[in-house]
């Protein structure tokens, strides 16, 4: 085991100071003084030949210090790394700027760790960087590590402070290896949260396994993560904290959907915000929270992001937004999320579910299901740390939806899991889904506005093509008119694309509204479970008929009007051991009640059943298609 040392590092000392700063091109400018003073003037540029302390450093406005080919300059001033801005808008490098800097000042001249997003490569720069062979020195800005003790195999109680932008705190690739109670402060924009330019902690590569444990991280800027797992990492966070606050954009920047410039989140989430907690990104890449709090002030605590394979999970961990809008977890392609033994408090939504085929399970930390993930994801957890997780239900809490379907997935909440929302629990939009609520271990659903499931076409309005760019300058329009009658879709039976939910083992208070104007049906089956509520085909309206980035928050929330289904059948399967009392008039394309399934009204009222406009007397056993009407007087 090799110990690093910060001093190591520092080369020059201040009295050689001068000679070792290498002018380029014409431009000239007096030497360092013999105390170690720096000028560079304006159109005068340097490249430092190796790294180099002073003590003061003044640029002049226009004066240029570079690195030499192959490098990578950094600017710390008594190890905080500093100075270094963006050269534009949407650019991927930096330069220092113009200031007077005094103190323990060193410019760091590192090996390039050049990272390749899509059509860009972002110039990395590291306090710490951990290849194969342990620390590389040579990539590693040392001068911005403070205190603590660092290893080839671990970093220990070390300090990373950056008022710059887009200085990362610590890059592993290709390597195991362990940050213990690391307390890393990033103040400053990121630039590309894809690549994980501009995070406190990145592990990229499919060879490596990064501890986190203990960890401190608070940031603030855009883009400025706490947390990426890239390239097929595998990254382990235990009991650490992690906060993200937002940035202020670049006045010239533009909304965009394009990952390699976005800065902010797409508003047609119903989101605001420039910054995420966390990111998981590329192949069969894995992230896990261990009793860890996380939490962005929008945007999202934990998110997936493009890629194949990649698991999320927290466990016995607290998460999501300070502000009035984020998501607490993001599934996006074929990811596999899961929470367990976990508190959620968000802005907007616990999960938003984008597909094609993401999994999502939200339940108990169990002994046994934690032992299990300890070893799919290979978290290393030892006999003593898996004892100490507690045997813990989890508990939801949202300003607004509990979770939104974008696109197609699978959604199971069992074990004594509640969630409570200001809105509907579950929000689709138009999407085909597979829901599975079991409450046989006391999981609860709580809708503040009465309603558990609201289906309703996509509202995004997508983005504009804008110069030949993806901006998100669209905007979202209210339907007029009633929808026309597909002809070709049958609103009795069940396809494969519907929007398919089933209860088992619970008591449900609340509605249920399929509010799509094109084909697809809302299939609700309950098993041993009993309904208090109104399922119903609607009509479903927003509140206001135009919706654009300044009333972001709009989307998703509309008001209903229960009606005969047109292209938006209801089909509802009482099975054994379920009762449903009706409580307003709902209108239905098919209904099956098993021989013990019960269909009421509230107390001291009357059901009737009408199927295609003829009473009809419900009998258990009995299935019944059509246009079906259940009224309560």
């Amino acid at each position: 085991m090799t110990l690093i040392t910060r001093r190591s590092i520092l080369i020059a000392g201040s009295a050689a100071a001068g000679a070792l700063l290498v002018p380029v091109g014409s431009a000239s400018a007096a030497p360092a003084s013999p105390g170690g003073r720096l000028t560079v003037g304006s159109g005068e540029t340097y490249t430092p030949a190796m790294t180099t302390r002073l003590s003061a450093l003044t640029v002049a406005e226009g004066g240029v210090i570079a690195a030499p080919d192959g490098h990578s300059v950094t600017l710390t001033v008594d190890g905080t790394e500093t100075g270094q801005l963006l050269t534009g808008t949407g650019a991927t490098a930096t330069l220092i700027r113009p200031g007077t800097y005094r103190g323990d000042v060193v410019l760091t001249v590192a090996l390039a760790n050049d990272v390749t997003y899509q059509t860009l490569t972002f110039p990395f720069r590291q306090a710490l960087y951990v290849a194969a062979g342990g620390v590389d020195r040579d990539r590693s800005v040392l001068a911005a590590v403070r205190g603590g003790r660092l290893t080839d195999s671990a970093a220990r109680a070390v300090a990373i402070t950056s008022t710059g932008e887009c200085f990362d705190g610590v890059y592993v690739r290709g390597a195991a290896y362990t940050l213990d109670r690391p307390v890393i402060s990033l103040t400053g924009n990121g630039r590309s949260d894809f690549a994980g330019y501009g995070a406190a902690v990145v592990g990229a590569g499919s060879s490596t396994t990064l501890v986190v444990d203990g960890a401190r991280i608070g940031n603030q800027g855009v883009v400025r993560t706490g947390v990426v797992a890239d390239a097929g990492a595998n990254v382990v966070v235990k009991n650490s904290t992690i906060r993200c606050r937002n940035g202020v954009l670049p006045a010239d920047y533009r909304a965009t959907v394009e990952t390699p410039y976005m800065e902010s989140v797409p508003w047609m989430l119903g989101l605001d915000g420039n910054v995420r907690a966390t990111n998981l990104i590329g192949a069969g890449s894995r992230a896990t929270y261990l009793g860890s709090t996380v939490f962005s002030e929008t945007w999202g605590a934990l998110s997936v992001e493009g890629g194949s394979g990649l698991r999320l999970t927290a466990i016995d961990s607290h998460f999501g937004n300070t502000g009035a809008y984020g998501y607490g977890t993001y599934a996006i392609g074929d990811a596999t999320v899961r929470v367990l033994g976990s508190r959620v408090d968000v802005g907007s939504y616990a999960t938003i579910i984008a597909g094609p085929a993401a999994v999502v399970h939200y339940g108990d930390s169990t002994r046994s299901a934690v032992a299990a993930l300890d070893t799919e994801l290979e978290l290393g957890l030892t006999e003593a740390e898996l004892a100490r997780i507690p045997v813990r239900r989890t508990e939801v809490n949202s300003g607004h939806f509990g979770f939104m379907f974008f696109g197609a997935g699978t959604l199971t909440l069992d074990g004594g899991t509640v969630v409570t929302s200001e809105r509907a629990t579950f929000l689709n939009k138009g999407q085909q889904t597979a829901i599975t609520v079991d409450g046989s271990r006391g999981a609860r659903l709580h809708p503040k506005d009465g309603v558990i499931l609201q289906m309703i076409e996509l509202d995004d309005p997508g983005p504009v093509n804008v110069d030949g760019k993806m901006m998100n300058t669209g905007v979202y329009t209210e339907p007029t008119g009633d929808p026309a009658k597909d002809t070709t879709f049958d609103v009795t039976a069940v396809h494969t694309g519907d929007g398919a939910a089933t209860f088992s083992s619970i008591a449900l208070r609340g509605d249920f509204y399929n509010g799509m104007r094109k084909g697809k049906n809302m299939v609700l089956t309950f098993e041993d479970a009993t309904i208090e509520g109104v399922v119903s085909a609607t009509v479903a309206r927003h509140r206001v008929s135009r919706i654009d980035a300044a009333t972001f928050y709009e989307l998703g929330i509309v008001t209903n009007t229960a009606g005969p289904a047109v292209n938006n059948g209801v089909v509802v399967r009482l099975n054994a051991g379920s009762a449903w009392t009706v409580t307003g008039t709902s209108y239905l394309t098919a209904l099956t009640l098993a021989e013990d399934a019960a269909l009421r009204a509230p107390r001291g009222k009357a059901l009737t059943l009408t199927v295609d406009g003829i009473v009809t007397k419900p009998v258990p056993g009995m299935t019944y298609t059509g246009a079906l009407t259940l009224t309560v007087a």
